[in-house]
């Protein structure tokens, strides 16, 4: 595992509220549910405790994730790129050569990562491929259900 990695300030906030609020929701909701639970009586057969005692340790690793992902998080501001070549936090117009149509990527952060939204990890195989590659280039891209090709039709910077 690499020592830190690149996010936003809007990505790292993200991270940072929603372990918030499993600490300080979540948690203390599960801690009362076994409290709850244990009044019931006998822990033995008692699938309340159980299930809620489950149910905290999963979330306390959870948090644990978290926490390492936060302090491993290195913000980088998306308006100090340039969009001369494909970098992170930037916005990538390809033509797809084996289907004859464009499509956009912006590539960020394996934890900003989401498809439906046409944001791309720069660890994925795609976003790896296009890293340093400048308006004209044609990439080929190795994945699973075969070989891809692009030409790189525009780059921008995210916020520009």
């Amino acid at each position: 595992m690499s020592k830190y990695f690149y996010i936003s300030k809007e990505g790292l906030d993200k991270l940072k509220q929603e372990l918030e609020e499993l600490k300080t929701v979540k948690r203390p909701e599960l801690s009362k549910k076994i409290s709850e639970a244990r009044d019931f009586g006998d822990l033995k057969e008692n699938a309340e405790y159980h299930a809620a005692k489950e149910a905290l340790g999963l979330l306390e690793t959870k948090i644990s994730q978290l926490e390492e992902t936060v302090r491993r998080a290195r913000v980088i501001d998306p308006k100090s790129i340039s969009g001369e070549h494909v970098a992170l936090y930037t916005t990538v117009l390809l033509k797809d050569l084996n289907r004859d149509q464009e499509v956009q990527y912006s590539l960020v952060s394996q934890e900003e990562s989401n498809f439906q939204e046409a944001k791309i990890s720069v660890v994925s195989p795609v976003g790896k491929a296009l890293l340093g590659k400048k308006v004209g280039e044609t990439v080929e891209i190795k994945v699973p259900a075969g070989t891809m090709k692009y030409e790189i039709l525009d780059i921008q910077a995210l916020n520009s």
